[in-house]
């Protein structure tokens, strides 16, 4: 990470504050990797966010100072958010969750600009989905900046009536840190062995590791399909399942292991139990990538992501990956990972079932996932980019 001294003799330093509205593991990841990078080019911050995810990603350890917010979109949150950016250059909030309260608390501050950062398309339906609408507009037009994490995120910023959209300047390494339950690092390279065998790799001091994973899991000699999410129907978990029933007919038989937790648990576990299925749900995990790492072949089956943090750490690790064509993840991936439409049970199946049984063609991918993740913007990039824009408006603040 570059340290250029900011600002210039003489000059007091540059205020920015980072708002966060919910406790997102891909935004507040996000959020901790920009915080590390301004701090570290002289730059004063604030983040304001749930009081729970300071103890997972350690703002303040970075230099940041840490301020709770727990008051939800509303006029309580917007007051904390106003006494907290009183001499503040530049505010930024992920999400709409943050942007709400955020511009409310700027109302009649025209030289204090709001840069909003969109990460995920919410889906709700009904009269939840018109309010959702709405607050998306209001929060758009208060903001000087928008940056949307996707092409499609952008193009609906500008139709509610953004100033300026633009797309996202965002890479996350969550490699050797533990963030929000996700894991620790990942720890080596896959690529498949000499034979092809499940789980054999090259010689290298994470074999252990890897071996260890394996054996806990059942699964030496046997596919290792992963998928890491909190368990909502969103993530596509009941696809994941319904495709499951095909892979049981494979020899070896596959073991689907999910990581995560959530309230539709009770729910998978009871259908895996009445179906026999070849799954097993681990919970949370402080290892997540370190299972992803053992893993023969990763699933995304989500019915909306940006720039998932999965997805990047499967194909800088050379993990297969099959995920859902959706938001961001063609951008991200290219011809890097093999997409299917959302739902379509059938077509995820076939895809798993594919890969497990042509071991070239997992390795074509594994080195075509490297290949795409070279091209990314590095943190330093994403960091020097969001920075430029920041020097932007407060020079013309």
């Amino acid at each position: 990470m570059k340290t250029t001294p900011v600002p210039p003799h003489g000059r007091p330093p540059l205020h920015v504050v980072q708002v966060i509205g919910g406790g997102s593991a891909r935004v507040c990841a996000h959020v901790r990797s920009l915080t590390a990078g301004l701090v570290a080019r002289g730059v004063r911050v604030t983040v304001c966010a749930p009081p729970g995810t300071e103890p997972d990603y350690g703002f303040t350890g970075l230099g940041a100072h840490f301020v709770p917010l727990s008051c939800g979109t509303g006029p309580e949150a917007a007051a904390v958010l106003r006494a907290v950016c009183a001499d503040a250059a530049v505010v930024h909030a992920h999400g709409m969750r943050a942007g709400a309260p955020a511009a409310l608390a700027l109302c009649g501050r025209r030289r204090t600009p709001l840069v909003v950062t969109w990460h995920a398309r919410a889906q709700p339906a009904g009269v939840r989905a018109r309010l959702m609408r709405l607050l998306e507009r209001r929060v758009v037009r208060a903001a000087r900046v928008v940056f949307g994490t996707t092409s499609d995120l952008v193009d609906r910023a500008r139709r509610h009536g953004a100033r300026d959209a633009r797309l996202a300047p965002v890479t996350v390494a969550v490699t050797g840190e533990r963030y929000g339950g996700y894991g620790k690092g990942l720890g080596g390279r896959y690529g498949e062995g000499p034979g092809g065998r499940y789980g054999e790799r090259p010689g290298g001091a994470d074999d252990a590791a890897r071996e260890k994973v394996r054996a806990e899991l059942g699964v030496t000699g046997r596919p290792l399909v992963l998928a890491i999410g909190r368990l909502v129907p969103r993530q596509g978990h009941t696809t994941l399942l319904t495709a499951s029933r095909a892979w049981s007919r494979l020899d070896p038989q596959p073991l689907l292991a999910i990581a995560g937790e959530g309230p539709a648990r009770p729910a998978l576990q009871r259908r895996i139990e009445a179906e026999e299925l070849p799954v097993r749900l681990l919970g949370r995990r402080e290892d997540a990538l370190e299972l992803l790492a053992a893993a023969d072949v990763a699933v995304l089956p989500a019915r909306w992501e940006g720039r998932a943090v999965v997805a990047q750490e499967a194909l800088r690790a050379g993990v297969p990956l099959v995920a859902s064509a959706v938001g961001g993840l063609p951008e991200l991936v290219g011809d890097a990972a093999l997409l299917v439409p959302y739902g379509d049970a059938d077509a995820l199946a076939e895809a798993v079932g594919g890969l497990l049984g042509d071991p070239a063609r997992r390795r074509g991918l594994a080195e075509a996932g490297r290949a795409q993740a070279a091209t990314w913007p590095s943190e330093d990039d994403t960091v020097a980019q969001v920075l430029s824009v920041y020097d932007e408006l407060a020079q013309g603040s």
